[in-house]
């Protein structure tokens, strides 16, 4: 008698062990929709395009970027920001085509990089990464935004360089 006991609390606690589990995955997938309201990327006029299309650092930061856009689950958005962060730094080292060689360019990288870095925190802290995405986002469009400045800008290069003015 005491056997059968034994066998039919161990057989109660392992049934429900196992439905717990699989409602808190069902829970942690439904949970992701992070995605569904993002910021648009910001158009980048045809005259940058043809520089960036020669900058392979940018173009890989560029194709790691689309990825955030069609993120299923939690597991995939860590492993595009960490992909993120890699292309990033290879971006910061390598050489700048000369027209986007400025300050300004470098400077909304630099934005970029702490948002990215702010994103990946609240996802290794299991915080809500909606707020820092959109600004991750945000300060990606300055980035792409900066490249169409810096192809348009008219001024001649004395006048900015002088800082008298």
């Amino acid at each position: 008698m005491p056997k059968n006991i034994f066998f039919l609390i161990v057989i109660l606690l392992t049934s429900s062990c196992k439905e717990a589990v699989s409602e808190i995955e069902n829970v942690q997938e439904s949970q992701w929709d992070v995605t569904d309201s993002l910021p648009n990327k910001v158009r980048i006029v045809s005259k940058a395009q043809t520089i960036l299309n020669d900058w392979k650092d940018f173009m890989s930061l560029e194709r790691s970027f689309d990825k955030i856009y069609t993120t299923e689950n939690r597991e995939d958005f860590v492993l595009i920001v960490d992909e993120l962060v890699e292309n990033q730094k290879k971006m910061e080292v390598g050489t700048y085509p000369a027209t986007f060689d400025i300050p300004q360019i470098k400077g909304r990288q630099k934005v970029f990089k702490t948002y990215v870095l702010k994103a990946k925190g609240d996802l290794e802290y299991r915080q809500d990464p909606k707020e820092s995405l959109i600004q991750m986002i945000t300060a990606f469009n300055d980035l792409r935004n900066q490249f169409n400045v810096g192809v348009n800008n008219t001024l001649p290069d004395e006048l900015r360089a002088n800082e008298e003015n």
